[in-house]
């Protein structure tokens, strides 16, 4: 069942065209990822799907992306609240300048939850579900600089889940870490992808054809094509999809 449709989005950077008449449909509880050489178009339409766009100066955005049977443009959606229901991982990992426990606790605590053992099980619950509780439950007041990269990234997934968010977005969230953390992460990923929509942008093919059910390529702000992963990597539709997946340009 699909969580989020797109239909016939064009995206402007002033008078340059980013996203040119994407159409896709994202299934819910799996993961996705996204495709394609650099500046093609992956990592803008991922921040299409909870309005990050909207910060940038210049943007036109005209088409539809619908959200459980919402479109999310309109003008009377609550972008706040958009937000919560679709949390977001970044390249690098960007731990606010707090505690682990106030990285976790900042979301709902910023939704108006105030009661201590509250906040509690939700840090505890959220560093669970990151795979981060057993590493640093003893330390939760030290500063979160204090981890690694691919712990601080953890946390980052950690402060991302604690708002109970519908839709996780992952802007190539391994890019900068190393292969160990690599692999939690993507470990990580198969096991909240049962509860959670994961779309995912990689340059990693291996990564998308190891942790995605389906893939979408992107070429020159078009989506060339999207389909279930072992389809686009063992016969692709499209020969330019064959061409970048098999190492021909990109």
């Amino acid at each position: 069942m699909s969580i989020v449709n797109i239909e016939s989005l064009n995206l402007y950077y002033s008078e340059f065209q980013a996203l040119k008449k994407v159409n896709m449909d994202i299934s819910e509880k799996s993961v996705t990822a996204f495709i394609g050489p650099s500046g093609c178009g992956k990592s803008t339409l991922l921040r299409t799907l909870n309005r990050m766009n909207d910060m940038i100066k210049g943007i036109h955005i005209d088409g539809k992306v619908i959200i459980n049977g919402t479109n999310i443009y309109d003008p009377d959606v609550n972008v706040e609240l958009l937000r919560k229901n679709i949390g977001m991982v970044f390249q690098q990992p960007n731990p606010f300048p707090k505690s682990i426990y106030d990285n976790v606790a900042y979301g709902p605590r910023i939704h108006g939850i105030t009661d201590k053992a509250k906040l509690d099980d939700i840090v505890e619950t959220s560093l669970k579900s990151a795979a981060l509780w057993t590493e640093v439950s003893s330390n939760l007041k030290k500063s979160a600089y204090g981890l690694s990269g691919g712990q601080q990234q953890r946390l980052c997934i950690a402060r991302a889940l604690a708002v109970n968010p519908e839709i996780l977005l992952m802007d190539e969230p391994t890019s900068a870490l190393d292969p160990i953390s690599t692999l939690k992460i993507e470990e990580l990923i198969q096991e909240l992808k049962d509860r959670y929509t994961i779309i995912i942008v990689t340059h990693n093919m291996q990564q998308a054809a190891r942790i995605s059910a389906y893939t979408s390529f992107f070429l020159n702000g078009e989506v060339i094509e999207s389909d279930q992963t072992e389809k686009i990597f063992t016969a692709p539709s499209d020969q330019r999809t064959e061409d970048y997946i098999t190492g021909r340009f990109g």
